[in-house]
């Protein structure tokens, strides 16, 4: 994809396209594909992940596959918080476990800019990490994207 390119929905974002761009962002991140993620953002996309700074799409694609590397069985849900124009702020919650088998929930707030083809050209993540123990996972779906029927952020009293 190149940037001239078109990423539906686009910009204006209402409540119904926000929602579907904030479930495109998650069904995306949830397939662990960095080069598939990657095409959402723009060539010079810019990101602050925590305390990292990410400059470009060749970058993001090093950054997902290290990220996902060291977080394994990796699962997210994403929630909309607010939109307006070609802004959409999100909180998220994942979970995941590291090589000795901690598993964690990662909690977090993105706020997100876009072009006019609807590509992102700003991610802004604060994200904070909770060790849990293993009985207290609630995502357990198969890798990929969340099933349709399982319940989100709010439903789950995160």
């Amino acid at each position: 994809m190149t940037d001239a390119e078109s990423r539906p929905p686009l910009p204006p974002f209402t409540r119904e396209t926000a929602l579907q761009k904030v479930r495109m962002a998650e069904d995306g991140w949830n397939s662990r594909d960095a080069e598939r993620v990657s095409r959402a953002y723009t060539v010079e996309t810019r990101w602050r992940n925590r305390a990292e700074f990410v400059d470009g799409r060749d970058a993001v694609i090093a950054f997902l596959r290290r990220k996902w590397s060291r977080e394994l069985d990796y699962r997210l849900i994403k929630e909309l918080w607010a939109f307006d124009g070609a802004r959409i702020a999100v909180r998220f919650a994942y979970e995941w476990h590291d090589d000795s088998g901690q598993w964690y929930r990662s909690y977090g707030n993105e706020n997100w800019l876009f072009d006019e083809q609807g590509l992102m050209q700003h991610r802004h993540a604060s994200i904070n990490d909770l060790p849990i123990a293993e009985s207290a996972r609630l995502y357990r779906w198969p890798a990929g994207a969340r099933p349709a029927d399982h319940p989100g952020l709010s439903e789950l009293g995160l």
